[in-house]
């Protein structure tokens, strides 16, 4: 069955308002959805039961059960629940999940140095654009700014081929990519909203690129609708840099120079990051190592072997698949 309907399901059995964590539970003990190496299956509940509630699916209904969480039930068996308990006079009784320990949570620009080392591994170089660092307060700024930058060059072996490549159309010598980060996106409307955030943020580049180190398996279905529609790609990003994969392909557009001007002139970062980009591209023969070398030092770091690897996920507590 689907996770919507081992949701449906679990909910009718468990007969009372429940919250996402004990139907989480209800599931994993009956089998009912196999949610993989999901590395937070709890979420991808959590993500569905919302969608419920957003869409106004009427077989569904929740009820505050703290003050805070909600608790979820069937609308058919409403008649099953006390009126103290549907009116908030009587607390529900149910296990409540242990409170999050924020020091053990990761960030979400903790996952740029994994994507950074991906990106690296294909010959990409990439460079975080802090949006906080650019001219005015704005926040819609949020809306403009990418979070992550990358170029990738042509890679011709004879110097002929590239001298005569550059001098036809310098465009062609390269790719610019723009990705927006997030740490995980569990249901419709968080897919959305960080969808068309990437569309807005990557209207500039070659390739835009959404990136997640955690999808709801419920999601697919709409990803591949949402890419087919509007061209941004989809990667999730692995704890494990070089396990991350492309699940949605980027369409390629050509540049906008003005909205790359905009862009200049509002984050020095990122006009040093095109400055950095031009040097390498115009530099004479005897100058392209030194040019490469000093975009390689301005760009992201990113980890030297597996061990590196290990150390930063278990230093910023973020969840790999052997956890």
């Amino acid at each position: 069955m689907t996770l919507k309907e081992a949701i449906l399901k679990s909910l009718g059995e468990l007969n009372k308002p429940s919250i996402y964590m004990d139907i989480y539970n209800h599931i994993e003990k009956n089998k009912y959805f196999d949610f993989g190496n999901s590395k937070t299956p709890f979420l991808s509940v959590s993500g569905v039961l919302t969608d419920f509630i957003q869409k106004n699916d009427t077989r569904v209904k929740r009820i505050k059960s703290d003050g805070r969480s909600y608790s979820y039930y069937l609308t058919k068996n409403e008649q099953n629940i006390s009126i103290e308990i549907l009116s908030g006079d009587v607390e529900i009784q149910t296990d409540k999940p242990k409170k999050a320990d924020k020091s053990k949570v990761y960030e979400e620009r903790d996952l740029h140095k994994i994507l950074s080392s991906y990106l690296k591994n294909t010959d990409t170089y990439s460079k975080t654009i802090f949006h906080e660092q650019s001219n005015g307060k704005d926040n819609n700024q949020i809306w403009t700014h990418p979070d992550m930058v990358g170029i990738k060059f042509l890679n011709l072996q004879s110097k002929v081929s590239q001298n005569f490549l550059k001098s036809i159309n310098r465009v062609d010598t390269f790719k610019l990519s723009s990705y927006e980060l997030k740490r995980e996106i569990n249901s419709d409307s968080e897919l959305k909203k960080a969808f068309f955030q990437a569309v807005s943020n990557s209207s500039w580049a070659n390739y835009g690129y959404l990136v997640a180190l955690e999808f709801s398996d419920s999601l697919n279905e709409e990803m591949a609708r949402l890419n087919q529609s509007f061209g941004i790609g989809i990667i999730e990003l692995n704890a494990n840099p070089y396990q991350s994969k492309i699940l949605y392909p980027s369409v390629f557009r050509d540049l906008d120079f003005k909205t790359i001007d905009k862009l200049c002139k509002m984050n020095k970062e990122f006009e040093k990051f095109i400055e950095q980009t031009e040097k390498l591209m115009t530099a004479s023969e005897k100058y392209v190592s030194g040019a490469e070398k000093e975009l390689d030092e301005f760009c992201d770091g990113y980890f030297a072997n597996d061990t590196e690897v290990e150390s930063y996920c278990k230093e910023k507590h973020i969840p790999t698949n052997e956890e």
